[in-house]
């Protein structure tokens, strides 16, 4: 028998009222006020402000296992873990070590882990600001302030859905090979506010989930363009203003193998957002401060009530501080350490003669550790020349194409390596595998996005898309442990279309809903 339980959010603090394991909020408060919060962009913000906390907040998403579940930190910290670059030198207190050793798919029928997790957590936000979109009609305020908060609206679901497609479906487009898989299941699609009377729907193909994300984007960007001169958070990093959204559009783009797509969008962020290019001293100084010119997005934790304490990014990741991250130590793979040069600041994020822990990361640290404070970075400009520059050498539409990838590069490796040149590289072949190594410049610009963006942006979404396998091997320092529990698993990272990187629907979405049944599960 179907269980239909259904849940109630305080759409404000998106705190749980009930036990309950639904995947749909049915009402945006418990108390009746959801309807007068809505009225006015100036209510609603808040709102808007609830669901940015939650984003960064543990022990709502799952039943048990808070501490590697804290919202978007930890699913990019999770895709890096799945991924080649980042190493775990050993299971520790056990977080993320099933995203590591790849022992996550089975427990689907479990509340407790990243299935769950990031299926539950990405509807939640999808239905709340779904309620935000479906009162923007009648929303008083002015026309900038309406703008601001029904774009952020718009752009949370389409980040969101971007998320469930990157964990719960293989992805578009494989860019190796030039083919794309536009026909086959991704997840359901819901753009209105959810009742009692709402069905499941059925999974969505990848064609009509990326419709919706660039649909609702690019409604974003035309929303945060007039929003721009608002009264109610002008300039604030933590939520997803016009540039950020545009940021999110490219990775989208680049997911699909719209290359003109991404580049437009990249390019815009860095020609017109007023960022800059981080400083030796903007990287060495523990990544955890959104203050940086070059910081486009991201949680602002500077406060006590803000932190997440063991539950927390830095808790996982300062090596130095960090109580989790001194039981399981995050290194980088020694092949692409071995890429820097010797004259790239970049080296100082890691330690390759640390007598215990070979390759250890010292990139994050905890701006205040007694307190557990340090913010969380979600999007820098870094990010936008390398997509820019891939999405340029890739173009086949773009007058001087391979110079302005070459131009990019050197633009963003100045501040890096003051002896890098890319004028001499050219070239689109890649290696079969990330560690396959053919010296081209499209492989120059991947290998320089990898160390920049090491532990904070989710590898695997590059790894898919990119249509790469992956050799992870003892010498590169991947433990006894992690490898011979693969092979166990009959793991194969090396077929770059596996659905290993896929995750399990969970149990309770195929109990709940009528349109999705055991035949429509992952494998």
């Amino acid at each position: 028998m179907k269980k239909a339980i259904y849940s109630i959010i305080s759409f404000a603090a998106l705190a749980l009222a009930s036990c309950s394991q639904s995947m749909l909020d049915f009402s945006p408060t418990d108390s009746g006020s959801g309807d007068e919060m809505l009225k006015s962009a100036s209510t609603a913000i808040t709102s808007i402000n609830g669901v940015y906390s939650s984003m960064r907040t543990a022990g709502w998403s799952t039943t048990a296992n808070t501490h590697q579940c804290f919202g978007i930190a930890a699913y990019n910290l999770a895709l890096d873990a799945m991924a080649d670059d980042l190493v775990m030198q050993g299971q520790g207190n056990g977080w993320f070590w099933g995203d590591h050793t790849y022992n996550v798919k089975s427990n689907y029928t479990s509340s407790a882990f990243r299935s769950y997790d990031v299926w539950y957590a990405n509807y939640k936000w999808i239905a709340n600001v779904n309620y935000v979109i479906d009162a923007a009609p009648a929303m008083a305020g002015s026309e900038a302030d309406v703008a601001y908060v029904v774009g952020q609206a718009y752009a949370i679901r389409a980040l969101c859905y971007l998320n469930l497609a990157t964990w719960f479906s293989r992805t578009p487009y494989n860019a190796m090979r030039g083919t794309a898989r536009w026909d086959e299941a991704c997840v359901p699609i819901y753009t209105t506010g959810t009742s009692i009377k709402t069905g499941g729907q059925p999974r969505a193909t990848l064609r009509q989930v990326y419709d919706r994300i660039d649909e609702d984007i690019d409604t974003a960007i035309e929303y945060l363009e007039k929003g721009r001169e608002n009264s109610l958070a002008t300039a604030n990093k933590t939520h997803i203003g016009l540039y950020a959204a545009l940021g999110i559009k490219s990775r989208a783009c680049l997911a699909a193998g719209d290359w003109d797509g991404a580049y437009t969008a990249a390019k815009r962020v860095i020609d017109q957002g007023g960022y800059a290019v981080g400083t030796k001293a903007d990287l060495t100084g523990g990544m955890n401060s959104l203050d940086k010119s070059n910081v486009i997005w991201g949680a602002s934790i500077q406060i006590a009530d803000q932190a997440g304490g063991y539950a927390s990014f830095f808790a996982h990741m300062d090596n130095q501080q960090g109580a989790y991250a001194e039981s399981a130590p995050k290194l980088i793979n020694k092949q692409l350490y071995n890429r820097m040069s010797s004259t790239d600041v970049r080296r100082d994020w890691w330690d390759p003669n640390d007598k215990e822990s070979p390759y250890i990361g010292k990139k994050f640290a905890f701006s205040n550790v007694a307190s557990w404070l340090g913010d969380y970075l979600y999007m820098r400009v870094e990010e936008m020349y390398f997509t820019a520059a891939e999405a340029a050498l890739r173009s086949e539409n773009l007058p001087g194409n391979v110079q302005i990838a070459r131009d990019l590069m050197n633009t963003v490796m100045a501040e890096r390596d003051p002896k890098y040149n890319a004028n001499y590289r050219s070239g689109l072949n890649l290696g079969a595998t990330t560690t396959t190594w053919t010296g081209s410049l499209l492989e120059d610009i991947l290998i320089q996005r990898r160390i920049e963006l090491w532990g904070e942006y989710g590898r695997l979404f590059d790894v898919r898309r990119l249509g790469q396998g992956i050799d992870r091997r003892a010498d590169d320092g991947f433990s006894e442990e992690c490898l011979s529990g693969m092979s166990r698993r009959n793991v194969d990272l090396t077929k770059p279309d596996t659905y290993d990187w896929v995750l399990t629907i969970p149990q309770d979405e195929l109990d709940a809903n009528p349109n999705i049944n055991e035949e429509d599960q992952n494998p």
